[in-house]
């Protein structure tokens, strides 16, 4: 276990368990309510922290919220199986994968730089487009690590 795993308390039974791809589309879904929360700190003040903190513990609980996959099937489940592949032996994945992953975290540091900016200026395009670019990104990062999981279990699609 690696210390990103450590530090979000991934032990094997929370990564099977946030395989599920219920897991991953809610994770998904919590973005615009994260957003909506922050935002609602000019309607509602200060108690715009009641709803970041439900979004911010639904985030930190979702992981082992869901019942475990032990056999991935789905392209949700693949890519999170691949996702704990590459934090655990990230130099076996060929320098390819590699390379497009580290590449795919430039998108989505663009939209988080891009939503923090629209959500202090209150500027509705720059947090839409920059949610938009995360999403994107996220997707395209798990679209990838379906692709290392199936790779390395002689797979095809």
């Amino acid at each position: 276990m690696n210390s990103l795993e450590r530090a979000f308390r991934m032990d094997d039974e929370t990564w099977r368990r946030h395989a599920n791809p219920w897991s991953v589309w809610t994770r998904f879904a919590a973005i615009p309510v994260l957003l909506l929360a922050v935002w609602s700190r000019d309607w509602i003040g200060w108690w715009c922290l009641a709803p970041l903190a439900a979004v911010v513990l639904w985030l930190f609980v979702n992981p082992g919220a869901f019942p475990p996959v032990d056999n991935p099937t789905s392209w949700a489940a693949r890519g999170i199986y691949g996702e704990r592949m590459w934090l655990r032996h990230r130099e076996s994945l060929g320098p390819e994968n590699r390379r497009v992953l580290r590449l795919l975290a430039i998108p989505g540091v663009v939209g988080i730089a891009m939503v923090a900016w629209g959500l202090i200026a209150l500027d509705v395009w720059p947090t839409v487009f920059g949610a938009t670019l995360v999403v994107l990104a996220q997707l395209w990062r798990i679209d990838r690590l379906t692709r290392v999981y199936d790779d390395a279990h002689g797979r095809t699609v």
